[in-house]
């Protein structure tokens, strides 16, 4: 059973392109499905994380607009994060699921019992993966692992 689903931000719950205006302020894209799938798997008890290694504004927003049980925004070592909150959570390694779609990623996506790359990450990241999506990070890549994901609690 997964009791965390952690996920990287940029490229997996995006498409990856971030829109700069010149003067600081900052754009990104979110799947509408990728958000059901998530608040769906928390109203099932999963806690649901965003770790991203670059700190941005529209990441906090879509994390508090979706009500997520943590946001850890702009940090340089993901593993140690995942680790830390399982850890406080009882949470066992097992019982954890993380997707990325770049090399920071690969620690979480190997340490996990369920490491998930989605369909557009770079070769490494689903050569370390567990499953890879069909559907590309920021086009429904989230939805498809948190679908499966209830499928795995179901049993």
């Amino acid at each position: 059973m997964i009791k965390l689903f952690a996920m990287d931000v940029d490229g997996t719950l995006t498409d990856g392109g971030i829109y700069m205006d010149g003067t600081g302020g900052e754009m990104k894209r979110f799947d509408v499905q990728d958000g059901q799938g998530i608040v769906r798997l928390l109203a099932g008890g999963v806690k649901i994380v965003f770790i991203s290694g670059r700190f941005s504004a529209p990441t906090e927003q879509r994390a508090k607009n979706l009500r997520i049980t943590r946001c850890v925004n702009g940090v340089a070592d993901k593993l140690s994060a995942l680790k830390d909150m399982a850890d406080e959570w009882g949470i066992l390694q097992s019982e954890t699921a993380y997707a990325g779609d770049d090399a920071p990623d690969i620690e979480c996506i190997k340490w996990s019992g369920l490491g998930i790359a989605v369909a557009n990450a770079v070769s490494a990241v689903k050569d370390a993966a567990d499953m890879v999506t069909e559907n590309a990070g920021g086009h429904g890549a989230v939805r498809e692992a948190c679908e499966y994901i209830m499928t795995l609690n179901e049993r």
